[in-house]
């Protein structure tokens, strides 16, 4: 019986200590579709690397723009993202290295690094999937950490990219 009462003690003084944090750390959720005609590749420099056919380094950069109907980030609205990144593809198979800023409504920005993993579906077209983290933010967000999830179809030579994006946020 002493035992159980123990363990119970454990257990209440446990949970009342991580209270506190769990409290603080409040997690939101955000999940918001970016259509194509939402996109647009700004740059994209291309080097065929030469060891194997199909094999090239690129760097690119995307800007989204968001409307009226944007998720809210923190509370204001999300206006656009900003996606630079460098991939290393073979026939549009590969990985990239992305790095991403949000900016809100308010002038207020966070930042994401994600890494990419691309596969190709043929004709020039690929289906991207990425994963990463919130690194910090301006303002209010500085203390913004997260992870970010994406996924969607691409066509780099067309200019083309869709994605749809779910957001995990919580503030230190």
């Amino acid at each position: 019986m002493f035992r159980n009462i123990a363990l119970g003690m454990t257990i209440t003084l446990a949970m009342a200590l991580t209270a506190p944090v769990a409290i603080a750390q409040q997690k939101h959720h955000i999940s918001y579709d970016t259509p194509a005609t939402q996109t647009v590749y700004t740059q994209q420099h291309v080097i065929d690397v030469g060891d194997i056919p199909g094999h090239q380094a690129r760097l690119f950069e995307i800007r989204r723009t968001y409307g009226d109907d944007a998720p809210l980030i923190n509370g204001s609205r999300l206006k656009e993202q900003w996606t630079r990144g460098m991939s290393d593809y073979i026939d549009n198979n590969g990985p990239a290295l992305i790095y991403n800023v949000w900016i809100l409504e308010n002038g207020e920005k966070f930042f994401v690094r994600t890494s990419l993993v691309a596969q190709s579906s043929g004709d020039g077209k690929l289906t991207n999937m990425t994963s990463g983290v919130i690194t910090g933010g301006t303002g209010s967000l500085a203390r913004m950490r997260g992870i970010i999830s994406s996924h969607g179809p691409s066509e780099p030579k067309a200019g083309i990219n869709a994605n749809q994006t779910d957001i995990d946020y919580w503030m230190e």
